[in-house]
């Protein structure tokens, strides 16, 4: 979801890439219907590892509550956000981790 608010957002301004420390493949279903209901479309992205960010240095690294699990990231900023997985939710559960990420990717834009 932040990754689609962040290109959504940061249209061609910046260069948004997003990572897990749990990778699945695939986006779950009901972050992309929470997502639609914002119009955004985010069914073409994939749950990818730390391993698979196509490059090795950035300016701002975002986590989202997994401290200690994430391995360091070089970049210039770091911010943690501590911002439940809501794998696994209710469709409430995924709107309100969808909207307290957009306001966070908007307060960063």
């Amino acid at each position: 979801m932040a990754e689609g608010f962040a290109k959504h957002y940061g249209k061609d301004k910046i260069e948004v890439y997003s990572a897990g420390s749990k990778p699945s493949g695939k986006v779950d279903e009901m972050a992309i219907k929470v997502m639609q209901e914002k119009g955004i479309d985010i069914s073409g992205q994939s749950s990818k590892g730390f391993l698979e960010l196509p490059v090795d240095k950035f300016d701002i690294v975002v986590t989202m509550g997994c401290k200690d699990v994430c391995p360091f990231i070089p970049s210039k900023e770091h911010i943690e956000w501590d911002i439940p997985d809501p794998a696994g939710k209710p469709i409430e559960f995924f709107r309100n981790v969808r909207d307290k990420i957009e306001g966070k990717i908007k307060g960063l834009m």
